[in-house]
């Protein structure tokens, strides 16, 4: 094993998971709406129900949830009480850019097959980029779920209008 290549791999992944996090906190959430093509409900995802029979609903809570850490900056993904329509539409825009910038690690995650030659590289990547994936899935199984919600209390805010 070429373990200087390993720790090459691994340095440069945490870097490129730090300049992320960092990214991800500073992207205005204004602009992601769920809408946009990369975002949008497809309908082979079935409002997400495709995700359900991954079992998303039952190892979602295991994974490291990063607005834990950085309570200050990120928006908590529980939901306590009664959902606001500008939470809710918070909560839909945090799905996006959690799902771009882990799109966005598994494409700058590629320099690890240069970086350690061979079967070793591969393995780096293709392990990094199923974590990221694991992280998409969460996001695109919410983020219909957040649509329904804001869609019933857009129509709840018309009634009352």
């Amino acid at each position: 094993m070429d373990y200087r290549a390993l720790l090459n791999c691994v340095v440069y992944l945490a870097l490129l998971g730090i300049v992320s996090q960092f990214i991800g906190m500073r992207l205005p959430r204004r602009i992601f709406t769920g809408e946009g093509f990369l975002f949008k409900c497809r309908a082979a995802e079935k409002g997400g129900k495709i995700y359900e029979k991954l079992g998303v609903r039952h190892w979602k809570g295991i994974v490291p949830d990063m607005s834990k850490l950085f309570k200050k900056d990120m928006v908590p993904k529980s939901i306590k009480g009664s959902l606001s329509l500008e939470r809710a539409m918070l909560m839909q825009a945090e799905t996006c850019v959690a799902e771009l910038i882990h799109l966005l690690l598994i494409i700058f995650a590629f320099p690890c097959l240069f970086i350690w030659h061979g079967v070793g590289g591969v393995t780096v990547f293709v392990l990094y980029a199923l974590g990221n994936t694991v992280f998409i899935i969460i996001q695109r199984y919410n983020r219909p779920r957040y649509a329904a919600v804001i869609d019933t209390l857009k129509k709840r805010e018309q009634r009352t209008e």
